[in-house]
């Protein structure tokens, strides 16, 4: 069916070209970079270990810039061996090559560990007084972003020995969720995940329906490994943040995205605070899908004067490239790069990892972006969201390896921007007000994806992460009680959920990627909702702000690179007002 559907939208031929980074598993260079990168790591070591504090600002200067190539060496190949296992999970030789990648980086980064943890040693006058030099400008921001992390480092042997072990732990754990999902079919005809998750938007109920069902099943087959795998990781962390004396688990993601505690607790308590919004909606939908009542295979259902159209992957192209040009031609042109160069995989294919993503590579190659495509209006938004991420990273890397990886809160910024262009776009070429409204309520419940959904997501992981820290090992049914909690609290009683979708927590990624992650989707939509009434408001004058953004990085803080816009963002008034945007998209439907 797969090979069926990339056929008729046009896929088949929409794959990266890796040989950008290599050309092979044995490729010459490879093997000499990887040669390289060892003994640059330890002639690092023998020539500054023990000395940072000590170091001028020149020597500082030489010891940073050497450390970025290496860096920069070790995440082309590592992004290489990542990619090349990406869209071939069932390969046994592709799992093993990013198995061996990530123990020879662990073994190369061990012999400069020691950098991060002298420089934390210097005392913050004298520290104060070295970042104050010209000649360190470009690295201040990121030297400075080091000593965020001071009060929660470890010794140099303890930090080594995590670094040695570091390759059976959190990855090698993310690397079995993905092999697992990879391998399982779902329903009587052994269909992907990707397949059967987009009959959940299936105008035909019973369609929906046997779609709940058949992804139900698949997970249970594999719940107990699935519930194994979580459990590990909530303890890895739970053992990681003890060690590094964290408050909290969500702690190490705060200081990753350099936010301030308050911050993230004033978005998550006021998002929380209008949880009106997607129930009063819901309530609406199930009127106008004249059902008895909602429920949870029921929330993606199509509405009524929606065009159900497949929409092919060159029609989806201008669709994209179209809405970009509208706001700025120079986004248009690098968004057309990934298309021209084969810097995207597109294709269903048996054993690729479901779901889509957008890679930074390195600042001397160019991001990549992979989408599972299946021809429907949501798929062509994700590809505008994969692409507003690689026009950030390609516009980011002026700014080096270092400064040019973005917080996260940040990177989700230039995503859901683009989503909104497109979407923008779209809804100016419809005329009749049914279909205007049926695809303003499709955006509405995109935005309650990336907004209420993410919050409660959150929600759950603060539960699941404290429950095991208070009570030990947690149960399947543990679990599922905690995300039917988080999930009602949201949808009140406009959805009804089933016990069935108690297990839904089991099939995504963010959990075990990147623990807290997910509260940085709510942060980019509200934002970007506040710039985009800004952009109305100022007109193509905010163009180059936006792309000074964009080109800024991780350069600076987020607090710094939003100040240009007037934002505030420990002020609950800025993201109620990005609520009350929403709230007035809502209010217009029920009118």
């Amino acid at each position: 069916m797969s090979q069926e559907l990339n056929d008729t939208l046009g896929t088949l031929e929409v794959t990266w070209e890796l040989k950008d980074l290599y050309s092979g598993n044995n490729a010459p260079e490879l093997d000499k970079d990887i040669e390289q990168c060892g003994k640059e790591s330890i002639a690092i070591e023998k020539t500054y270990s023990a000395r940072v504090a000590e170091l001028n600002d020149s020597e500082l200067l030489e010891l940073t810039t050497r450390l970025e190539k290496l860096s920069s060496v070790l995440g082309r190949i590592g992004t290489y061996a990542f990619l090349n296992f990406t869209t071939d999970i069932k390969n046994q030789e592709a799992a093993a090559f990013l198995q061996k990648i990530k123990e020879i980086g662990s073994d190369i980064n061990k012999h400069i560990v020691f950098f991060e943890l002298e420089l934390n040693t210097i005392s913050p006058k004298k520290i104060k007084k070295l970042l104050k030099s010209d000649l360190l400008d470009h690295y201040r921001h990121y030297l400075e972003s080091i000593r965020r992390y001071a009060d929660h480092q470890l010794s140099q042997t303890e930090e080594t020995l995590l670094l040695e072990i570091a390759p059976v732990g959190r990855s090698s754990w993310t690397n079995l969720f993905d092999k697992v999902m990879g391998h399982m079919k779902f329903g009587e005809t052994g269909r992907t995940e990707e397949e059967v998750l987009a009959d959940l938007y299936h105008a035909d109920r019973e369609v929906r329906k046997q779609a709940a069902c058949d992804l139900t099943e698949g997970f249970k087959s594999q719940l107990h490994i699935l519930t194994h795998i979580f459990n590990t990781l909530l303890a890895d962390k739970m053992i990681s943040d003890r060690l590094r004396t964290y408050g909290s688990w969500v702690r190490s993601m705060n200081l990753y995205n350099e936010l301030d505690d308050d911050t993230v607790n004033v978005l998550t308590k006021t998002v929380i605070s209008r949880y009106d919004i997607p129930q009063r909606y819901y309530e609406i939908k199930r009127g106008m899908l004249d059902l008895p009542e909602l429920t949870d295979y029921d929330r993606y259902a199509p509405l009524p004067d929606l065009p159900e159209t497949t929409i092919s992957w060159d029609e989806s192209k201008e669709m994209v490239l179209s809405s970009f040009a509208e706001f700025s031609p120079e986004l248009a042109e690098i968004a057309q790069l990934f298309y021209k160069n084969n810097w995207i995989h597109a294709p269903i294919l048996e054993g690729k990892r479901g779901g889509a993503f957008a890679h930074p590579c390195i600042p001397e190659v160019h991001p990549y972006i992979m989408v599972n495509y299946t021809g429907n209006i949501r798929d062509v938004s994700t590809v505008a969201h994969e692409l507003g991420h690689g026009v950030h990273q390609y516009l980011a890397a002026e700014q080096g390896y270092f400064n040019s990886n973005t917080p996260l809160v940040l990177a989700e910024t230039a995503s859901v921007f683009a989503e909104l262009l497109l979407f923008t776009s779209q809804l100016g070429k419809l005329s009749e007000e049914k279909q205007r409204k049926a695809f303003i309520c499709q955006k509405l419940e995109s935005i309650f994806a990336t907004v209420f959904r993410q919050i409660a997501m959150n929600r759950f992981e603060d539960r699941a992460h404290n429950a095991r820290r208070d009570g030990g090992e947690l149960s399947t049914e543990i679990l599922s009680e905690h995300w039917l909690t988080t999930q009602r609290a949201m949808f009140g009683k406009s959805v009804t959920l089933s016990d069935d979708y108690g297990i839904w927590w089991s099939y995504i990624p963010h959990f075990l990627n990147s623990p807290g992650y997910v509260y940085s989707y709510a942060f980019g939509e509200l934002l970007v909702l506040a710039l985009y009434n800004l952009y109305k408001n100022e007109g193509k004058s905010f163009v180059p702000k936006y792309l000074d953004l964009l080109k800024a990085g991780g350069s600076r803080s987020p607090y710094e690179l939003v100040k240009p816009f007037g934002v505030d963002l420990n002020d609950p008034a800025f993201w109620q007002g990005g609520l009350e945007i929403i709230d007035d998209m809502l209010t217009g439907i029920e009118r």
